[in-house]
Parts: structure tokens; sequence; C-alpha cells
């Protein structure tokens, strides 16, 4: 209770929830449509234009920074969208080139102001890894009132930007207006970083878009649940990695925040339901220990082998009891296959074996062969 009682603590905690929050609603957007390491360039394209605010304005206004700091992420992502649709670059070669050339950039900037008068009263260098510390009231204000406005668009783009998400050909098809879709949820992005730099930094921005819907994603397959989780498991590795920091001395609050962040992820990974690594250890385990399944499973893959091109083709279960004994009941086979993630029935009502029932088959294929030699 004491520690709460620190006036600067609870100021620091709270604007990291709020950037913890809206980085992880926005950053699953990015993460279903792969753009994950958009956040990585944006982040860092905008240490050159924090610094050119403060040479154009000799202000450190949050608003100031923040627009500063947005006009170049903006900047970056309208060059990366013309290289790519201009050129034959791949998106992960302009990518890197954009990070590249913007931030050492920026870091001209950033030495040529060290040589300025008031280069001390500036302190533009807490951007690179960021300075929760120093957080003002007023910048607390601005973090809330972008990303409140942020997430407000979101609410109401919801139906645009979940299909955006998962089949822009479609959206495309619906009359929707996707690029200028895709245009205003890269803004948002930006605006979810830009808001963070102060607390985080430019180095570690990526990991707060990345890091909670990369978490959030093992916990859901629907879109709503992801979003929501992801938007809590930044707010509490913001506040709880505030806190930390607060309690350790000379423990810096935005890695810290990162270092939670990583063990939220981690845990994610390891112990989610379905899609965790215990869980499909085991799962796996199950599996080997259901000799009776064998057949079927094998029977599946070598059928699956004779359609290479379309290794989800499915068959009869007519087809899989002429292949097994006769004391084999196949549908009660097959249904056990389905619930341990072996096996899918298709819309006509045939089987087929799963990415992980044919690479169990595969396993056990080359298992046997290396006994026989």
């Amino acid at each position: 209770m004491e520690i709460f009682g620190d006036y600067t603590l609870r100021l620091v905690a709270f604007g990291s929830a709020v950037l913890g929050a809206t980085s992880g609603v926005l950053g699953s957007f990015a993460y279903l449509r792969r753009q994950s390491l958009l956040g990585d360039a944006v982040s860092h394209a905008a240490l050159p234009g924090i610094a050119l605010a403060f040479m154009l304005t000799s202000s450190k206004m949050p608003l100031v920074m923040v627009v500063g700091a947005a006009f170049a992420g903006w900047l970056a992502a309208l060059v990366m969208g013309v290289i790519v649709s201009r050129s034959r670059v791949p998106f992960d070669s302009a990518l890197g080139m954009v990070l590249a050339v913007f931030f050492g950039f920026g870091l001209v900037l950033l030495t040529h102001l060290q040589k300025r008068p008031d280069a001390a009263q500036a302190g533009l260098d807490s951007f690179l890894f960021g300075q929760a510390a120093s957080l003002l009231r007023r910048d607390v204000v601005t973090m809330s009132i972008l990303g409140v406005g942020a997430l407000i668009i979101v609410v109401v783009m919801w139906k645009e930007f979940k299909l955006l998400s998962f089949d822009p050909e479609f959206a495309a098809s619906l009359g929707m207006p996707v690029r200028k879709l895709d245009g205003l949820l890269t803004v948002l992005l930006v605006l979810a970083i830009v808001i963070g730099l102060q607390t985080v930094g430019v180095v570690l921005m990526s990991a707060m878009i990345v890091a909670p819907a990369a978490a959030a994603r093992q916990w859901s397959l629907r879109l709503a649940p992801m979003v929501a989780i992801a938007a809590g498991i930044g707010s509490f590795s913001g506040v709880v990695g505030s806190v930390v920091s607060a309690v350790v001395p000379k423990l810096p609050t935005g890695p810290t925040i990162v270092v939670v962040l990583s063990v939220v992820v981690m845990a994610s990974l390891v112990g989610a339901p379905d899609r965790g690594l215990l869980w499909r250890w085991f799962r796996r385990g199950s599996i080997r220990r259901s000799a009776d399944l064998d057949p079927i499973l094998m029977h599946l893959f070598a059928l699956s082998m004779q359609h290479r091109d379309d290794p989800e083709h499915g068959h009869s279960v007519a087809v899989l009891r002429t292949m097994s004994p006769a004391d084999t009941d196949v549908t009660v086979a097959l249904e056990k296959l389905a619930d341990r993630g072996l096996a899918l029935r298709t819309d006509d009502g045939l089987w087929a074996p799963t990415p992980i029932g044919r690479r169990e088959a595969r396993r056990r294929v080359e298992r046997e062969s290396e006994c026989r030699s």
C-alpha cells in the first residue's frame, strides 16, 4: 500500500496500462495481417520525427513530440508501401531498408542536438530506451486521450477491420475501400507506437506491439476474445513492470515491462490449452498410448499420400473399413482421432488426416524404417 501511495508510481503505472491496452488491441490486427514487424520499423522511424520536432519548435511538449513521431512513422509506412507496390523488393527487405535509413538519420540528428546549448534540456536520448519515471501528468493525459480515441475508432470500425484482417479480397468485392481502411489501420498502429516511445523507447516498442497479440493468440481462436486478452496482457505487463521497477532500485521501467511481457508470452506458449507445448506433449503421449488407433491413422496417411497436391482430400468410412480388420470399429476410431486433433471430417462427410496427424504418421513410418535397418 505504501508503494501504491507513491504519486509517481501511480502515474507511471496508469500510463503503462493505457499503453499496454492500446498496443495489445492494435497489435492484434497487425499480428493477424502478418505485419508485426511494421511496428518495429515505425518505432525506429519515429526517432528523426522527434528530433526534427524539437529542432523546429524548441519544445518538448508531449503533443509536439507525438506529432513529430507520428508524421515520421506514417512517412516510413508510406515509403514502405510505395517500395513494395512500385518495385520487386519484398516487404521484409523494404522494411529493413526503411528502418535502417530512418533510424540512422535519427541518430545523426540526436548527435547534432547534443552540440546545441540546450542539449541538456532536450533529453531526447531518453526516447531510445524510454524513461517512464519522467512521465508527467500532461504526458499521461495526452497518452490517454490518444489511446482512447484510437480504441473508439477500432470499436466503430470493428466489422471493417475484422474483414480486412481475414479476407481483404472479399472486402474489396463488397465495395469496401480496402486501401483507405488499410491506411487508417496503419495510422492507428503508428499512433499506438508513438504514445509509448517515452515509456518504452523506440528500440523496445516493437515488443509492445507483437508480444501481447502473440500471447493472446495462444488462448483464443476468435478475434474478439483475442483482442480483449491482448489488451489485458498489455495492461497487466505495464502495471507489473512499473511496480517491479519501483521496488527494485535502479531498474529501468521500460525494459522491465518488456521482460514481464516476455514471461507472459513464454507462459502462454507453454501452458495455453489446445495450443500450448505442454498440451501438445500430453496429447502426443495419449496418442502414443492409443495403439488401437495406429492402423486407422496409418491408413488415412497412406490415402493422403495418393493426393499430394491435396493432402486433406477426404475418404469415406467404407474405404477405411475395407483396409481394416473386420473387428475394428472404424467410426469410433475416427472420432477418437478427431478428438486428438489427428483427423478431421470434411464438409461432405469424408475423413482426412490433419497436418498434426500426417506428421505423427510420418514420424512412425520413419521410426519403423530405422528399426528395420
